[in-house]
């Protein structure tokens, strides 16, 4: 993953953010973040499955059905939201602040490129179910 990439490089390159973390607390946060980013997207995936429609994100015109129930009942977007909880975990493993501009980038780059763009196929689909949708659950936490 590009962001993961670009988050060594600035913690590599900027070392004079570095923050001193014993390394028992910070691989125990980072692992717990991991494994909440595991889940949401394991959940949000598995969601999609059983309601029978797409998790190809290239792909929101195949969503046959609007799935609202379960982890997408408290985000909309589970597997990004478990991505950046991925990359939050690289970040605290990487214990450098400047790493954390990668997850900012990955959040920013996925909202303008992915989210939105399925977001209008999905008000186009589903019309007004998705926009009540919309507005009582949040994009991301």
């Amino acid at each position: 993953m590009v962001s993961a990439v670009i988050m060594r490089v600035l913690a590599s390159a900027l070392p004079f953010v570095e923050v001193s973390v014993p390394a028992i607390i910070r691989g125990g946060v980072a692992v717990f973040l991991f494994v909440l980013g595991l889940a949401s997207g394991v959940m949000g995936l598995a969601a999609l499955q059983r309601a029978g429609t797409t998790s190809d994100p290239r792909r929101p015109t195949g969503a046959a059905v609007l799935v609202t129930t379960g982890i997408y009942s408290y985000t909309r977007n589970p597997m990004y939201l478990g991505l950046a909880a991925a990359l939050l975990a690289w970040a605290v493993w990487l214990s450098n602040v400047a790493a954390l501009a990668g997850v900012v980038a990955f959040m920013l780059y996925i909202q303008r490129f992915q989210i939105l763009p399925e977001e209008r196929v999905l008000a186009a689909r589903f019309g007004e179910a998705y926009e009540e949708y919309r507005r009582s659950v949040p994009r991301w936490l």
